[in-house]
């Protein structure tokens, strides 16, 4: 009995050790992975971040929107980044891309840096990461802890762009469904939402929720109206702030917006339109304590998505092209 024992347990040894080995071969993601390789580095993204938020504060939520552009596209492996190339189609181009997203040039200048400090080191995707951290920290919001040690992609998908990323005309279900088709539950849903608490949208995008909805309060509507006219191709690229309230501020402000109709996009104010999902919009607007926390665990599963890891995918030197 003993020496069976004995072989149980050194059985057990070995699969523990293999189980660690293989771990390491696969590049589980870690809060430390760049502690030893590239210490400067996110103090380095983070100065980056600071400045480019001073020089346009709207930069901020142009960097968060990028990472999650860049996570619902075959997980969170920079492919948001590539230009064209020869074999493959820029998801920048993409419709939920084209001319909107943006912050490409703020990457650029961190990723410089960071190679500067420690080369090949540092992933693009890992930048995009700590950068929409850094910018919901800098215009007040909470922040969280980033797991690291994403690699990046050889290729893009326009289809993958066009498809995953939820369009600001979705319905409820439409959302619901986006969004668990990335492992993220509909409360995530909700709280990843609230990022819409920054930044500007195009005409574009919420023209027909101006002039043809009915759940929008008409004060509020005839206001945007003046900036988007009902034309199509008139003003299409003209902006108004997602919060009207407090635009560059990272608060509840969202919430409290939809609940007195006055959400920008289709799609927001789907949130609440006497569905499932508003008496969560009801907390959040009542406490932004838990907003926060809500919001900060949800960007850490965000983040998580199907991540290179491990041998696959690389460290590109130029964010915009594979090495």
């Amino acid at each position: 009995m003993a020496a069976l024992m004995k072989r149980f347990a050194c059985i057990a040894i070995i699969v523990f050790i293999m189980c660690s080995i293989t771990d390491i071969a696969n590049g589980q993601l870690s809060s430390t992975f760049y502690d030893k390789s590239c210490p400067k580095a996110l103090s380095i993204v983070q100065a980056g971040v600071k400045q480019a938020i001073a020089n346009e504060k709207r930069m901020g939520a142009s960097l968060l929107r990028l990472h999650f552009h860049d996570c619902f596209v075959n997980g969170c492996d920079g492919s948001v980044l590539l230009d064209n190339s020869t074999t493959f189609t820029s998801e920048k181009y993409a419709n939920p891309n084209n001319n909107s997203a943006r912050g490409f040039e703020v990457i650029d200048s961190i990723k410089s840096q960071v190679e500067n400090a420690c080369s090949g080191v540092v992933s693009c995707a890992d930048i995009l990461a700590i950068a929409a951290r850094d910018s919901v920290v800098q215009l007040g919001g909470p922040s969280w802890t980033v797991m690291l040690g994403r690699r990046d992609s050889t290729t893009a998908s326009i289809s993958g762009a066009n498809n995953n990323i939820p369009p600001p005309t979705s319905n409820l279900t439409k959302l619901i469904s986006l969004f668990k088709a990335q492992g993220l539950s509909t409360k995530e849903m909700v709280a990843l939402s609230g990022g819409h608490t920054i930044g500007k949208a195009r005409c574009v995008s919420f023209r027909a929720h101006i002039y043809n909805d009915t759940n929008i309060d008409t004060k509020y509507a005839t206001s945007l109206r003046s900036k988007c006219p009902s034309t199509t191709g008139s003003g299409d690229s003209n902006l108004s702030p997602l919060d009207y309230i407090t635009p560059t501020v990272f608060d509840k402000n969202y919430y409290c917006n939809l609940k007195s109709k006055s959400g920008l996009l289709h799609s927001d104010q789907e949130l609440f339109n006497g569905g499932s999902t508003d008496s969560q919009v009801n907390k959040y607007a009542s406490n932004q304590n838990t907003f926060f926390s809500d919001f900060a665990a949800a960007m850490v599963k965000m983040g998580s998505i199907k991540p290179l890891t491990g041998s696959s995918g690389e460290i590109r030197k130029n964010c915009r092209k594979p090495n």
